[in-house]
C-alpha cells in the first residue's frame, strides 16, 4: 500500500452539545479512488471540509504531503459576487488557467458567459465542476458531483475520473456512478469510520457481514437492543430478500408490458376488455409540443394504465419536464389529444422540494401536532410511521431547522406518502437522498398501488423501479422501450452509435433514436442462447461462493488474527457479488427476450 498523501489522525469535530463524532482516523493515498458512504446527518460533508481544509477540527491532526494540490467539489458553490459563470470559474488565488478551464467547459457543455444569477442549478453544478477540475488537483473530493447533471455529463463525468491520475473522495447517491469508478470505501456508521479495500460494488456484502458480526455478539452479550438498531440503520437480510422479490415482480411487469408496446413510438394495450380499459390512467393519442421552431415532442401516442411504472430519460433540454406537464395535465398539447382518468388524485414530489417552516416540529408536519396520522386511509401511530421512514423515535419533536437536507426530504417523502392518490409524479426524487432512502423509496413504489411517472438521471434507480422508460434525444422522438434505463440505452446505441467525448450539443443535436419501433420476436444468438442456458448455473456457484466465504469471515477472530486473509475475502465477496449482480441482470434480459420469442 502506497504512503498516505493526505491525512487525518484522532479526528473529532463538535455539532451543538455533543460529538458529531470522535477518534477517527482516515488516509488517502496518491492513486485511491475511494466512495465515503453513510446516512444523511453522519457527517460526510463535514468531513469532505475538514479534508480540503474548509474548516478546523476540535480534535485531531492533519497531515498533508508539501505540494499536494486538494480541490474541494460542494454541493452548492458559492458564485456570490459573479456577474458571469466565469467570473466563479476563473476568480480568486487558485483559479485555473483559462484555456484549460474552457477546454472542459467545451467538452461539458456549458456557456461561461451565462449570467451566474440566472443559471440553472444543473449550469451552477457544471461551471464548478470545470473550476475543479481544470485546476490540476491531486486529490479531489467531490460532493454529490451528479446532482442536477443529466446522464450524458454523468458519463462523461466518468470518463473523465476513469482517466484521473489523481486520488479521489466522492460522496453520491448514484450507485452505477460509484460501482464503475472506486477500489475503496470508507463507512460512517453511528459516529465510527470503517475502511474496506473493496469498491462500492462489494458494499452491501461488506455491511451485511458487519452487522451479522455485530448481531452475533449482541446475541453472545445479550444486548437485545443491537438487533433493533441494526433493523433501524439498514435490515440489510430483509430489505435484499424483499428487493429480490421485488425485481423478480418487476421483470414479470416488464414481459407483460412488452406485448404491449406498438408500432411508431407508442404504448397501448393490444386486448380491448372492458377490464383493461378501466385500468387506463392517461391515454394520448399523437401528441405534439413545439416551442417557436423547435419541435420538444413529435407525434407521440401512449396509453399508461394503473400499476404503470414510468421512467422519463434524456438530455437536460431534450424535453423532459416538457413531456411530464403533458402526461400530467398541466400543459395542452398542440395537435392531438389527452384524456385522463376521472379520478385521478396525484402526489407531485419536484425538483425545489416543497419548503417546510423551519420552527415546525416533525409531529406538527405529519399529525398537525398530534399522535396520530392517516396514510393512504388507515390510521397509524406517528412514530410507527416514522420508523417506516428511518426515523428514531426521539426525533419527534425536533425542530425542522435542525434535519439534515436528507432528513427533510425523507420526512417530505413520509408526509407525502401519507396523502390518499393513485398518481405518484416524481421529479428528481433521488437528488440528496443517502442510499438507505435510496431503498426506502424503491420499497415504497414496489409497494404502491397506482401508477408512478418518475423524471430522473439515477440509472440504477431507473432499471430497479420502472416498467417502461420514454427516451428523448432532443429531436421530438420519443422512444417507448419495455423497461429500464440499459434498456433503452441497448435501443439508443443499436439505433445511433455515436463516439462519446465531447457533450456540448447533446440534448440538441444528438442522432435521433429509432422511434418505438415495435421488439417484435427478438432471435437469440449463439452466445444469448449459450449464456441463458448457463447463467443459472453460474448464479448458483457464485452464491456458493459468496456463503462460503462469508462463513470464513464469521470467525469473529479472524480479522485480529489474519488481517491479510480478511481483506482478501472481503475483496473476493464483493467481486463475486459484483460478478453475480451482472449475470442476474443478463439474464434476466435473456428470459425477456425468450419471452419474446413466444
Amino acid at each position: 500500500m502506497a504512503a498516505p498523501i493526505l491525512a487525518y489522525e484522532n479526528l473529532g469535530v463538535i455539532q451543538g452539545s455533543g460529538w458529531l463524532f470522535r477518534g477517527l482516523d482516515i488516509h488517502v493515498g496518491p492513486r485511491d479512488r475511494l466512495a465515503l458512504i453513510g446516512r444523511n446527518g453522519a457527517g460526510k460533508t463535514t468531513l469532505m471540509k475538514l479534508l480540503g481544509n474548509k474548516i478546523d477540527s476540535d480534535e485531531g491532526r492533519r497531515t498533508i504531503v508539501p505540494g499536494t494540490r486538494v480541490i474541494l467539489l460542494e454541493q452548492e458553490p458559492a458564485m456570490i459576487g459573479c456577474n458571469t459563470l466565469a467570473d466563479y470559474v476563473l476568480g480568486g488565488d487558485d483559479a485555473p488557467l483559462q484555456y484549460e478551464a474552457e477546454a472542459i467547459a467545451d467538452q461539458l457543455g456549458i456557456d461561461l458567459t451565462r449570467e451566474a444569477a440566472k443559471a440553472s442549478g444543473g449550469e451552477r453544478r457544471r461551471a464548478a465542476i470545470v473550476r475543479a477540475f481544470a485546476q490540476n488537483p491531486d486529490v479531489l473530493l467531490l460532493d454529490e458531483p451528479t446532482n442536477h447533471l443529466d446522464i450524458g455529463a454523468i458519463e462523461w463525468i466518468e470518463e473523465w475520473l476513469g482517466r484521473f491520475r489523481g486520488a479521489f473522495v466522492v460522496i453520491s447517491h448514484d450507485r452505477t456512478f460509484l460501482t464503475k469508478l472506486t477500489k475503496q470505501t470508507l463507512w460512517m456508521d453511528r459516529g465510527n469510520l470503517r475502511r474496506a479495500e473493496i469498491g462500492f460494488g462489494g458494499f452491501d456484502a461488506w455491511t451485511e457481514q458487519v452487522y451479522a458480526d455485530e448481531q452475533r455478539n449482541a446475541e453472545k452479550l445479550d444486548a437485545k437492543l443491537k438487533l433493533e438498531e441494526h433493523w433501524l440503520l439498514r435490515g440489510v437480510t430483509g430489505r435484499r430478500k424483499r428487493n429480490q422479490g421485488r425485481l423478480t415482480k418487476l421483470v414479470e411487469m416488464r414481459a407483460e408490458r412488452a406485448s404491449m408496446v406498438g408500432p411508431q413510438g407508442s404504448a397501448n394495450l393490444t386486448i380491448g376488455t372492458d377490464d383493461a380499459r378501466s385500468k387506463v390512467v392517461i391515454d394520448a393519442k399523437h401528441i405534439s409540443k413545439a416551442f417557436g421552431d423547435r419541435t420538444i415532442i413529435g407525434d407521440l401516442s401512449l396509453r399508461v394504465t394503473r400499476k404503470d411504472r414510468i421512467g422519463i430519460v434524456g438530455a437536460n433540454g431534450a424535453g423532459k419536464s416538457t413531456l411530464l406537464k403533458l402526461l400530467t395535465g398541466e400543459l395542452e398539447p398542440d395537435t392531438g389529444q389527452i384524456r385522463f382518468a376521472k379520478t385521478i388524485e396525484r402526489i407531485v414530489i419536484d425538483q425545489q422540494r416543497s419548503k417546510m417552516e423551519p420552527d415546525k416540529t416533525i409531529r406538527d408536519v405529519l399529525a398537525d401536532g398530534g399522535d396520530w396520522i392517516e396514510v393512504q386511509g388507515i390510521r397509524k401511530h406517528v412514530v410507527g410511521y416514522l420508523k417506516e421512514f428511518l426515523f428514531e423515535p426521539g426525533v419527534l419533536d425536533a425542530k425542522i431547522g435542525t434535519l439534515s437536507g436528507g432528513e427533510r426530504s425523507r420526512l417530505l417523502l413520509a408526509r407525502e406518502f401519507a396523502k390518499p392518490s393513485n398518481l405518484l409524479v416524481l421529479d428528481e426524487p433521488t437528488n440528496d437522498l443517502d442510499l438507505e432512502t435510496l431503498d426506502l423509496l424503491q420499497d415504497v413504489i414496489g409497494d404502491y398501488d397506482g401508477t408512478v411517472l418518475i423524471v430522473s438521471h439515477d440509472r440504477d434507480f431507473l432499471d430497479r423501479t420502472v416498467t417502461i422508460t420514454l427516451g428523448l434525444d432532443g429531436s421530438g422522438t420519443v422512444d417507448v422501450v419495455a423497461g429500464g434505463y440499459e434498456d433503452w440505452e441497448r435501443r439508443r446505441k443499436a439505433a445511433a452509435p455515436t463516439k462519446r467525448g465531447s457533450i456540448a450539443k447533446n440534448a440538441t443535436s444528438a442522432a435521433p433514436v429509432a422511434g418505438g419501433a415495435a421488439p417484435g420476436k427478438v432471435k437469440l444468438t449463439y452466445k444469448d442462447q449459450r449464456d441463458y442456458e448457463i447463467l443459472p448455473k453460474r448464479i448458483e456457484t457464485l452464491e456458493a461462493a459468496i456463503m462460503r466465504d462469508q462463513e470464513l469471515l464469521s470467525d469473529p477472530e479472524l480479522y485480529t488474527r489474519d488481517p491479510d486473509r480478511f481483506e482478501k475475502l472481503m475483496e473476493a465477496i464483493g467481486q463475486a457479488q459484483a460478478d453475480k449482480d451482472a449475470a442476474e441482470l443478463r439474464w434476466l434480459e435473456l428470459a425477456e427476450m425468450v419471452e419474446g420469442q413466444g
